[in-house]
């Protein structure tokens, strides 16, 4: 009898727990979005790609820290003028991060804000560039890892086909074309 309890208990459970785990939206949910031609996302879906964006500037956050300790405690084999150069670079870094999480923070309260979206749009950009030119010194590349790729992903072809494109075309639309005004007649002494 405690076997068949088990054995109808074990699809509820793999039911269950295959649900609660879709909720998640991983990068290859959104990958698969942004290649389909449709890019309408749902409130819960934007709501769930604002988070994992934070999520992944956060971790750039943690490695701009780590990055910026080893050069200065002198953990990495950098020469002064490019340990100088990198440094300033991940001064930028530290301005993009936090410009980065501030637009998240805006997007949450006003998710049709334009201006917010491509200012996060710029902030990501110029952190995968960077990140990107960190993995290809070899000193680096063991803390930057793979944040630089999924960073780059979670760019371009996630949050600038599924969230900025559509919210600036739909912006596009919201415009009224100029219609011609009427000049007013003017009234008082005739010519």
């Amino acid at each position: 009898m405690n076997w068949i309890r088990t054995i109808c208990l074990v699809p509820l459970f793999f039911l269950l727990a295959s649900t609660s785990f879709a909720e998640e939206y991983p990068l290859q949910y959104f990958m698969e979005r942004s290649s389909l031609k449709t890019y309408d996302l749902s409130k819960k879906e934007r709501t769930e790609l604002l988070n994992r964006i934070e999520t992944v500037l956060e971790q750039a956050k943690q490695i701009q820290l780590k990055l910026t300790r080893a050069i200065q405690e002198g953990e990495t084999d950098i020469k002064y003028q490019d340990g100088r150069f990198w440094m300033a670079k991940l001064d930028e870094d530290q301005g993009s991060i936090d410009s980065g999480l501030q637009q998240v923070k805006t997007l949450r309260e006003k998710p049709l804000h334009l201006v917010a979206a491509v200012k996060l749009y710029k902030s990501l950009k110029d952190l995968s560039s960077h990140f990107n030119a960190y993995n290809n010194i070899s000193c680096f590349c063991s803390y930057i890892g793979d944040v630089a790729p999924e960073l780059e992903l979670w760019t371009d072809p996630i949050f600038y086909k599924l969230y900025l494109l559509p919210l600036a075309q739909g912006k596009s639309l919201e415009i009224k074309t100029p219609t011609k005004e009427k000049k007013p007649e003017l009234k008082g002494k005739k010519p």
